[in-house]
């Protein structure tokens, strides 16, 4: 019985690290539907501690934060607006022409 126990066990933790490297290296629209499905079969399972887990991970599945995929995510905000239209207290964007940057030199050279 200790050894049908012990291979589950095995099996079980193979199959949440190879769940992970796939979570951790696929593209992220992956990623997006994988939190959503886990989301929605914790939502099923009774328990007050698990439906609330359920309720995060299905919003965290469907925000629409800075996420890093498109490029457009942060050029709305209120600080690259600012800065754009020239308000006082923001930050002008620094522009180095490509030609003005240089090769790194090693320090003994």
């Amino acid at each position: 019985m200790n050894r049908l126990l012990d291979d589950f066990l095995v099996g079980l933790v193979l199959c949440a690290g190879f769940g992970y490297t796939i979570y951790a290296l696929g593209p992220k629209s992956l990623r997006k539907a994988l939190v959503t499905a886990t989301a929605a079969l914790l939502g099923r399972v009774p328990g007050t501690r698990l439906r609330a887990a359920a309720a995060r991970m299905m919003a965290a599945g469907t925000a629409q934060g800075s996420c890093g995929g498109c490029g457009s995510c942060g050029s709305n905000t209120a600080a690259g607006q600012g800065a754009s239209a020239g308000l006082p207290g923001a930050t002008p964007e620094v522009r180095v022409p490509l030609s003005k940057i240089g090769r790194r030199r090693s320090p003994g050279s």
